[in-house]
């Protein structure tokens, strides 16, 4: 019989060049770890993030209630004629201003000269009846206390009298008529304002029934913006309206540009609620000089109630949104950042008001969160005054904090420290 054991080795032989390769193994896996760690470069720390920084302000920050408005005109008058007749020519131009009494149109007023003539007329010839009435009157009483005439002539002859008395009196209320409707042929402004397109032209007939009238004067100095409101927004103008003495003030801005066009005052918060869309109606009063409202224009009406005192203020971009909530980048003193939660009262015009979270003084980032982490290091903008001049006009003389080039310096010098 053949022997297997002859081919085989040992075992404790065996179990030594196991453990041999394995040490072998072991020691190439350390010098491979060992090498590559001594060859990689060393890895430096995350150079500074370039940012804009603001200091956060206390100011009184003034509240308004934003709705859109149309510019009405403050009055609006169509002219029309009082009576019939032919148009013989017009006083205006389309388009001008006109004021008050200003004469707008003539009507033929031959026909009415010749009914004022002949009322005039017909009191001469009453006045003569009259007159010899009551020198027949006169007669009568004489006669009559002399018995030589009857009470019933003497009483009949008083009744004349009285009636052609009556007659004159009827004829000055014919001339006063007919000088009235003389009147109306000269057809002047009743209000001051500037008229729109000529809607008949001289020559034509018009009548006093005319739906259309002979034209339109809107008066736009002062002129007039309507807006309306939610109603959960009355509360708060019913008590702005009764703590202020003086009228609420409402700015007229364009919808477009934004731009402030007028300010004007607040004339009418209307009397009742409208139920169909939930709101209610405001109307503010403008002088308008420089026509730079005009009837049928659509802006933005913002009405200020009152003031928050010494609320503490950033630029709006100052503020980031995230999933809990606002926040802001608060700097350091060491010139790392941090996130910081607060509550936002309001954000208008380009300043957002902050109740909580925040205080009088401190830096927070205006420009460059979105390279920003909790912790990281920061440095100003080398262009930080250009920005400061540019934000002043956006927010209304918040500042925007400059560093200067000894503290940008040192914090260079401290990064290029840690990285060493």
């Amino acid at each position: 019989m053949t022997n297997n054991n002859s081919t085989s080795l040992p075992p404790r032989r065996s179990n030594l060049l196991i453990s041999a390769a394995i040490i072998v193994l072991i020691g190439a896996a350390v010098w491979v770890y060992k090498h590559e760690t001594a060859s990689a470069p060393a890895k430096t720390p995350d150079a500074p993030v370039e940012i804009t920084s603001v200091l956060v302000k206390q100011q009184d920050v003034p509240r308004y209630l934003t709705g859109v408005g149309t510019v009405t005109s403050n009055a609006s008058v169509t002219v029309r004629t009082r009576i019939d007749g032919q148009l013989d020519k017009v006083g205006f131009v389309e388009g001008q201003d006109v004021k008050a009494g200003q004469l707008l149109a003539q009507i033929d007023p031959r026909a009415l000269q010749a009914q004022l003539a002949q009322a005039e007329a017909q009191k001469a010839k009453d006045q003569a009846s009259l007159m010899n009435a009551k020198i027949d009157l006169q007669r009568y009483i004489s006669l009559r206390q002399q018995d030589a005439a009857t009470q019933q002539t003497l009483d009949t002859q008083k009744s004349l009298v009285a009636q052609l008395d009556a007659a004159v009196k009827t004829d000055d209320a014919q001339i006063q008529y007919a000088k009235v409707q003389l009147d109306y042929t000269h057809i002047t402004a009743p209000i001051s304002g500037r008229v729109g397109a000529r809607l008949v032209d001289p020559g034509n007939i018009v009548h006093a029934a005319d739906a259309n009238g002979l034209v339109v004067i809107n008066q736009i100095d002062p002129i007039a913006v309507v807006f309306t409101l939610p109603e959960d927004n009355f509360q708060d103008i019913n008590k702005a309206l009764h703590a202020s003495s003086q009228p609420l003030s409402v700015g007229a801005f364009d919808r477009d540009s934004n731009a402030a066009l007028a300010t004007g005052q607040l004339v009418l918060l209307n009397n009742q609620i409208d139920t169909t869309n939930g709101t209610v109606q405001l109307k503010a009063k403008y002088q308008n000089p420089t026509h730079v409202l005009w009837p049928g224009q659509y802006v933005n009406a913002r009405l200020q109630l009152s003031d928050l005192p010494q609320a503490l203020t950033v630029p709006a971009a100052v503020v980031q949104r995230g999933q809990d909530g606002t926040y802001v980048y608060v700097v350091n003193a060491d010139n790392t950042v941090k996130d910081q939660a607060v509550h936002v009262v309001q954000i208008q015009d380009g300043i957002a008001a902050i109740d909580q979270g925040l205080s009088a003084g401190q830096r927070v980032v205006l420009d460059g969160q979105y390279k920003l982490k909790p912790g990281a290091t920061i440095v100003e903008h080398a262009d930080n005054s250009e920005h400061a001049v540019d934000h002043s006009k956006l927010t209304a003389d918040d500042a925007v904090v400059s560093t200067t080039a000894n503290q940008t310096a040192t914090a260079n010098k401290a990064v290029s420290g840690a990285a060493k």
